[in-house]
């Protein structure tokens, strides 16, 4: 090869490793009050249709949280930006209606397994 010559040789890639603020059983919250529920699932980066976030950043973890509302649970799929620990806002009896609670602390819906 002669010189000038770019065959062969190698140019690092710089990626940015995210990671993931809040653990699967962990409780948390919307930050607008949203909603309140358990971490079920985690991605590394949004994983749905492209397009759909928004003014929210696709390129951070996205959590699938199993959600307490005025009619029962639901399943919302949350951005780390909007989400804080919401440890404090679960009340005793919510726990107990809605959640297993495993010897660390961390919490499981009662209809669903976590993975």
């Amino acid at each position: 090869m002669g010189s000038g010559s770019c065959a062969g040789s190698y140019h690092p890639i710089m990626t940015q490793v995210y990671t993931a603020r809040f653990a699967i059983g962990q409780i948390v919250r919307h930050r607008d009050d949203a909603f309140r529920g358990v971490v079920m699932d985690v991605d590394h980066a949004y994983d749905g249709p492209a397009g759909e976030t928004g003014l929210v950043a696709a390129d951070q973890p996205f959590y699938r949280v199993y959600a307490l509302g005025d009619d029962g649970g639901f399943v919302a799929y949350a951005a780390e930006g909007v989400l804080e620990d919401g440890q404090s806002v679960l009340l005793p009896d919510d726990a107990d209606r809605w959640f297993t609670t495993d010897g660390l602390g961390h919490h499981a819906p009662l209809d669903e397994q976590l993975h």
